[in-house]
Parts: C-alpha cells; sequence; structure tokens
C-alpha cells in the first residue's frame, strides 16, 4: 500500500512511516510536511514539501494510487502560538487534505485529533461524552473532525478514521513523559497539585498499533479515543517510574498556587518555550480521565499499561534511560 502522511516529519508520523514500513503494511510512504523528514532518502520513503494551508498539488504523491491519507499536520503546542495560528492551520489543512484526497481519488482518510476536544475531564470521558475545548488548539479540532466527516459523506465507498489520542509519548520523544522521567532520575521532581488526579497518556507504539486496527476495519466512520488502559493517577505513575529508574529521591506534591510563580519567574528568564512555563504548570495539575471504549468495545488488545510501556520503550531505545 501507498500511504501519504501529512504532517509526517513530525514524532507520529515519523514513527507511522517506520512501523509502517517495517511491518509490510505499507511499501511507499510520502511524507509530507513543511519540515524536511528525518528520514529523507531512507528506502521506501519520498519526501515532499507541503505546507496544508496552501492548496495541495494533486500530483503531489506522483504515480500510482493512494490507498491511505494520514492527516497529522496541526499547530499544537501549547502555549507558544497565537490563538488564530492554530485555527488557520488547523481548519485550513482539514480542508486542502481532502481537498487532495477529492483530487487523487484517495477513499481512505485517518485523522488524528484530540482528546482536548473535550475539554477538562476530571471524570471519565468516552468517545460519547460532550464536546468542550477551553483552548484554541481543541477548538480547532474539533471543526476540522467535521471537515473530514463532511468530506466521507460525499461517497458511499470512502472511509474515515479519527482519533483522539491522549499525549503521547515513548522513545525518542521529549514530551511530558520523558521530562517526568528524567527529573525523578535526577531527583528534582514535584507534583503540582494532588498526587490523585487521574493522568491518560497515550503510548506510541499502542497508538501505532490501534492505527492498524482500525484501518482494516470496514466501518466507513470509526471515531475512537487512544490512551492507554487503565489510566493511572499520577501519584501512581511517578512511583512506577520511580522503581523502574532506581531513584530513591523523595517526591514532593506542591500546591499549583506555589509552583505558579516560580514558573512566571523562569518564564521571564528562559522565555516562553522552556519547560517550566505557567499554562504546562497548570496543565500538569489538570486532571486527564479519558476511556477509550470504542476500542475496549472492538475487543483491540492494549498491550501497553504504563509500566510495560516504559519496559518496552527501554528495549527499544535504551539511551533515553542513560
Amino acid at each position: 500500500m501507498k500511504f501519504v502522511i501529512f504532517g509526517g516529519a513530525g514524532y507520529i508520523g515519523t514513527e507511522l512511516a517506520k512501523y509502517a514500513l517495517s511491518e509490510g503494511w505499507a511499501s511507499e510512504v510520502v511524507i509530507a510536511d513543511i519540515r524536511e523528514s528525518s528520514l529523507t532518502g531512507n528506502p521506501g520513503v519520498t519526501y515532499k514539501r507541503c505546507d496544508v494551508r496552501q492548496a495541495i498539488p494533486a500530483d503531489l504523491a506522483e504515480n500510482g494510487a493512494v490507498d491511505w491519507i494520514f492527516n497529522f499536520a496541526a499547530v499544537h503546542r501549547e502555549p507558544g502560538h497565537e490563538a488564530h495560528e492554530y485555527f488557520d492551520t488547523n481548519i485550513a489543512g482539514a480542508q486542502n487534505v481532502c481537498a487532495f484526497a477529492e483530487a487523487t481519488g484517495c477513499k481512505n482518510i485517518y485523522f488524528t485529533s484530540s482528546i482536548s476536544v473535550y475539554g477538562p475531564t476530571s471524570k471519565a470521558t468516552d468517545e460519547k461524552s460532550p464536546m468542550c475545548p477551553i483552548t484554541p488548539y481543541g477548538g480547532s479540532k474539533y471543526p476540522a473532525e467535521l471537515i473530514h466527516r463532511s468530506w466521507q459523506k460525499l461517497g458511499d465507498d470512502r472511509r474515515l478514521v479519527i482519533v483522539r489520542p491522549g499525549v503521547v509519548y515513548g522513545p525518542r520523544d521529549p514530551g511530558n513523559i520523558g521530562r517526568m522521567i528524567r527529573a525523578i532520575r535526577k531527583g528534582y521532581f514535584a507534583f503540582p497539585g494532588s498526587t490523585d488526579i487521574k493522568k491518560s497518556y497515550a503510548y506510541v507504539y499502542g497508538l501505532l498499533e490501534s492505527m492498524r486496527f482500525t484501518t482494516a476495519r470496514r466501518e466507513p466512520v470509526i471515531t475512537y479515543n487512544y490512551v492507554e488502559t487503565p489510566t493511572e493517577d499520577l501519584g501512581t505513575i511517578a512511583n512506577i517510574v520511580k522503581q523502574f529508574v532506581g531513584s530513591k529521591a523523595p517526591i514532593l506534591s506542591l500546591p499549583t498556587g506555589l509552583l505558579l510563580p516560580f514558573a512566571y519567574l523562569v518564564q521571564l528568564v528562559a522565555g516562553s518555550r522552556n519547560p517550566i512555563h505557567p499554562v504546562r504548570v497548570i496543565k500538569a495539575g489538570r486532571p486527564t480521565h479519558i476511556v477509550p471504549q470504542t476500542l475496549l468495545d472492538m475487543g483491540f488488545d492494549f498491550k501497553y499499561p504504563f509500566a510495560a510501556s516504559l519496559a518496552h520503550w527501554k528495549k527499544v531505545s535504551p539511551q533515553d534511560f542513560e
């Protein structure tokens, strides 16, 4: 099969390309991104510079039919962008990717949305829960879902898969879990708020397996949450990491109100892209309790509860733990 991955130079797109080719799921992958791909030049990979905010040429994928389009292209980092940038990219990108599918005759799209469409999730939240985004990112993702749904409705033979993943983590990713592991190993991690809040995360290899699982099904539309199950509380997650890395340092629980002034001070000194940012402190102390009910109902095999994911991660990329 031939895949075109918009936003394919990012973390998830890069991991998908490697996984699909190594597993024989795809024989050819076109990575379309505004940034150069680290996989450029690899067997089976073609890189095309592409800005999804602009019309996408129909010949982007060159010769041959496109079997699946994966749309990962998005402005997503929070903070780091003006509010309009999320809408300018995420909505225009959805429109232009769907227009590309129309122009090339591709019948299958996989679109990455976000659990941000639900807003704060202090209670168990599944795919039937109402949409209540409170950030520009979440507010731009739900309209993008609707654009893809409109494309699917124009043909009985069209298939659409929408995933709403939690925060994705795994090998070579410098995200939240990676930062937590490094902080706990060095002995300076502190909880922002209560240790009892639920935190839903998505291990990248589990997410990739869910992609293969859902795209192999025949339903015309599938919308699903992807997080590992069960969702653990933050204290349990931190203790699992502590045992895994062999740390004996205490982990403190500090009120968010105490951490925020420190975060504002660091922001003034180090700038808005530093990891200790007021918005990140607030988000870290906010619960995300997501339930992947659609996959549970379909019988998907969740292989990576948190402790198992760390073991798999270390096996795949041991240097991340050095």
